[in-house]
């Protein structure tokens, strides 16, 4: 893979970096760029194709630093721009690329522009950045409809001058109005901004959301959830998102190679893909796999409905299991009732803080250490999230007064947040924060961490570590085309694939042990005795016969 391969993230491992929970290099409990660039030669190891810094801008972490102050500057508590420049070149020199996060949907309430807006009358050009709407009643004192808000509460915020602000998500997050010509212009500047620091890619947060149209009398939230989603809805997935999307690529297309971009929408799946389109984003998540159980059917529907659509789009599907938002999926493999991994509900363990004696911890990794296996043999790329490489599981005993996340603080008793998967993740078997750095970490680490750092699986060879970096490193000298040809099998509960160059995939989802499929095994997600596969186990083959 070279620096001026514009396909290079067709089939590329992306490693997602959460920045203030990576590697601190200043002692101060946050991690930081210097302590991301300390940890390339790690990455280089673990074999990733590219990171993707999840947001690092100047933020008052009202959301996990989605909260954005300034899109193009960095956060004095993470570094410079200098310090990003000196990890672009360190990742480059490597052979790794950089995805960043831009989070289009809204800013802060302490960017310039709010700030401006809160000081500015009613029908302001620096409120028409925003959505403001006059409240209802007597002294419009009353909001403008009764929307709840991602977080929970209410979705509109008084100003105190009877004018209302829409947040879908923290009130701290006001809603950019993207039919302002400002607001568009702006962000192909931070587009520019970014591209010409040498980055080769962006994540785009919420890219279902920019485009609304609010008429003069509001449905209420009723209303709200139940109007379809088919392109007209008032805040999501409208048709006239692809037209700010078709100027992003204009940009993206402007340089040598071309910028990619992924998309997190949360839509339908049969309009996925025009966010993948050549004319848009160029690719979308592809979230399926994260939000399926451990079954033999649903992952091979998942795979065919996604493979289908990439072919639709012209792109290539994105594989990912867990990421900065979601249960990590060691531990939602090992819960006995279902857990909705967006919203986290439903999980006596997660919301008792564990305490609950109902986690299989070893049956979760079985089965994560599975999927995994079978996911990165998929075409496509695929998208990991830190610390799942050593097999860790959701933190869910942080107490209250630890807690960041606002979903915690905004549901109390009925979302436990997002920070279990956020804990700055283990380096070392020891010390103050398990070498994350050295003075403490933001969030509690638990002590079992020490069983699972970076130290004491490196050299274990049947270790997660050891899985990962063996996959990923035939995964690049694997790789063919992005197709694949199922493969028959003799039980429901298995699932055969073949790629190109004659290696094979075969997962075991049942509870007993199937015999072993011919060829020679070059990696595997768990032992494989006496030419058996066991049950939740997956094992890759070079194979000769045809299938």
């Amino acid at each position: 893979m070279t620096r001026d391969d514009a396909d290079w993230w067709r089939q590329a491992v992306v490693y997602q970096v959460y920045p203030r929970s990576f590697a601190d290099a200043n002692a101060d409990g946050i991690g930081d760029l210097r302590g991301i660039r300390s940890r390339v030669p790690y990455l280089r190891r673990l074999g990733v194709d590219a990171v993707w810094l999840s947001p690092f801008y100047p933020s008052a972490l009202a959301d996990g630093g989605y909260d954005v102050d300034d899109y193009r500057d960095v956060d004095p508590r993470l570094g410079t721009l200098d310090d990003f420049d000196d990890l672009v070149a360190e990742l480059h020199a490597s052979g790794i690329r950089i995805i960043v996060d831009i989070v289009p949907n809204h800013t802060s309430n302490r960017h310039a522009w709010f700030v401006e807006a809160l000081a500015s009358p009613r029908g302001s050009a620096a409120r028409n950045r925003y959505i403001f709407r006059d409240g209802l009643g007597e002294g419009r004192t009353l909001p403008p409809a009764d929307w709840t808000s991602a977080f929970g509460g209410p979705a509109w915020e008084p100003v105190g001058d009877g004018q209302w602000y829409l947040h879908y998500f923290a009130t701290e997050q006001p809603d950019l109005n993207w039919d302002n010509r400002e607001v568009r212009d702006d962000f192909l500047t931070t587009l520019r901004f970014w591209s010409d620091r040498g980055v080769d890619g962006f994540r785009i947060d919420v890219a279902h959301g920019l485009a609304k149209r609010l008429d003069d009398e509001l449905p209420d939230q009723a209303a709200l959830d139940a109007l379809p989603r088919d392109g007209g809805h008032p805040l999501w997935d409208r048709d006239e998102v692809h037209e700010i999307y078709a100027a992003w690529r204009a940009v993206f297309d402007s340089y040598s190679p071309p910028r990619t971009a992924v998309a997190e929408a949360w839509v339908d799946t049969p309009r996925r893909p025009r966010y993948a389109s050549r004319e848009g984003l160029g690719q979308a998540f592809n979230f399926d796999l994260l939000e399926a159980p451990f079954d033999a059917g649903a992952f091979r529907r998942i795979v065919d409905a996604n493979l289908a659509l990439a072919s639709e789009s012209g792109s290539s599907t994105t594989w990912v299991l867990s990421n900065h938002d979601v249960v990590r999926h060691a531990t939602r493999y090992g819960l006995p009732e279902p857990v909705d991994p967006r919203e986290k509900h439903g999980a006596a363990w997660l919301l008792s803080g564990g305490v609950h004696p109902v986690l299989d911890a070893d049956g979760g990794l079985r089965r994560a250490r599975a999927a995994t296996l079978f996911m990165l043999g998929l075409p496509g790329s695929a998208y990991l999230y830190q610390g799942e490489e050593l097999g860790l599981h959701e933190v869910a005993d942080i107490p209250p007064i630890e807690r960041q996340d606002p979903a915690y603080f905004r549901n109390p008793g009925v979302d436990v947040g997002r920070d279990g998967c956020r804990v700055p993740i283990p380096w070392r078997s020891d010390g103050t924060s398990f070498g994350f750095g050295s003075d403490g970490s933001h969030l509690p680490q638990p002590a079992w961490f020490a069983e699972l750092s970076v130290e004491a699986q490196q050299d274990a060879p049947d270790s997660t570590l050891a899985l990962y970096r063996r996959a990923l490193e035939l995964r690049r000298d694997l790789q063919g085309s992005e197709r694949l040809a199922w493969s028959p099998t003799e039980h429901d509960d298995v699932v055969r694939f073949r790629r190109d160059g004659g290696w094979e995939v075969v997962i075991n989802f049942g509870a007993a042990s199937v015999p072993l499929p011919a060829g020679e095994v070059l990696v595997a997600s768990g032992p494989l005795p006496d030419g058996l596969l066991p049950a939740e186990t997956a094992a890759w083959l070079r194979v000769t016969s045809a299938p």
